[in-house]
């Protein structure tokens, strides 16, 4: 058998150790590991997301809110007028029937016409106090009227119930709370200062 010649590569010293590129998992990732930690981000993006949708919509309130009682006694400069030429709409948010015919013939007795004063006797929400409202500050002197007329209750002006008036004339809006129900004074349980109608 032929010999082969040494060449330069025979002297070129044998290692041990292993050569070439070795590719394993990262021992750290772990699948149920990085399912969790997923998981546990989209929780806290959606109750965040959940959380500013409520602020912007004004559900809740982060600085607890300014009360704006608007009573003859609690307003400067503001003058009560009676003016019956304002519609009224009247929406019972008690559970008792039968306010709003109450309150209605308080207002035609006051001089109101039958066709400018109309309710609703039932409403999603209690509401604790009666309370009138107005939708532009020019309405203020009639609202502080008609409130002083139905036993000085609160006048506030608010847009809620402005899409409630289907007519060109103005409008005032009477809500009428467990205080003047027979059942007496609101439950400890603080009701809702914006009943839906």
């Amino acid at each position: 058998m032929l010999k082969s010649s040494r060449d330069r590569f025979d002297d070129v010293p044998r290692t041990a150790g292993r050569v070439g590129a070795h590719r394993a998992e990262q021992p750290g990732m772990n699948g149920l590991v990085v399912l969790l930690w997923s998981a546990a981000i989209a929780l806290v993006l959606i109750v965040c997301g959940i959380f500013v949708t409520l602020v912007m919509m004004d559900r809740i309130s982060l600085f607890g809110g300014e009360e704006r009682p608007a009573t003859s006694q609690q307003t400067p400069g503001a003058i009560a007028r009676l003016d019956t030429s304002y519609r009224v709409l009247i929406i019972n948010a008690t559970p008792e029937k039968g306010l709003v015919d109450d309150v209605r013939a308080e207002l035609l007795t006051a001089g109101w016409s039958s066709d400018h004063v109309f309710g609703s006797d039932g409403s999603s929400q209690e509401f604790s106090k009666t309370t009138v409202f107005y939708v532009d500050e020019a309405d203020r002197d009639a609202a502080l009227g008609l409130a002083e007329l139905l036993g000085d209750v609160d006048a506030q002006q608010s847009d809620f119930y402005a899409g409630l008036n289907d007519s060109d004339e103005p409008q005032l809006t009477v809500v009428i709370g467990l205080d003047r129900a027979a059942s007496g004074a609101p439950s400890s349980e603080q009701p809702d200062s914006t009943p839906a109608p």
